[in-house]
């Protein structure tokens, strides 16, 4: 069954080719922040000696990322315009994101669990990366 009309609408205001560079951006702050978490936790040895449980830290977020963030409009044409643009939805679109990944990471499916101290860290300094990242990326690429 096809798409209706009103689906396809919904995602094609909410993705735009114009904000791709941002999706690139985001991943990379993303993974950075959590790589460092994974860093802190475990040593820098820990991501050559158990590259997938390094990858599986990751997973969760960078789903809850893919998920929220087309949907919250992280990508749509207003956020490949400007930094006062891209940034407050990038935010937005965050809060919903790593939800998704807390869920994820609480479930059989990726170890860790889930601890309410992770939730806020990983809420605020995923944020902060988001942020940095996005706000970098306009001034430097304009």
């Amino acid at each position: 069954m096809a798409p209706s009309a009103s689906q396809e609408s919904f995602l094609a205001r909410r993705i735009d080719a114009a904000a791709a560079p941002l999706a690139a951006v985001d991943v990379l702050a993303l993974s950075a922040v959590l790589t460092i978490g994974v860093i802190n936790h475990n040593g820098v040895e820990y991501l050559s000696a158990d590259p997938v449980g390094w990858v599986l830290t990751l997973v969760p977020f960078l789903v809850g990322w893919g998920v929220a963030g087309p949907l919250v409009g992280a990508y749509s044409a207003g956020a490949a315009e400007s930094a006062k643009a891209a940034i407050p939805l990038a935010v937005r679109a965050w809060v919903p994101g790593a939800i998704v990944g807390f869920a994820l990471r609480a479930s059989p499916l990726f170890s860790g669990g889930f601890q309410p101290i992770f939730g806020v860290v990983v809420l605020l300094f995923g944020g902060a990366a988001l942020v940095a990242g996005r706000w970098l990326f306009f001034k430097l690429f304009g």
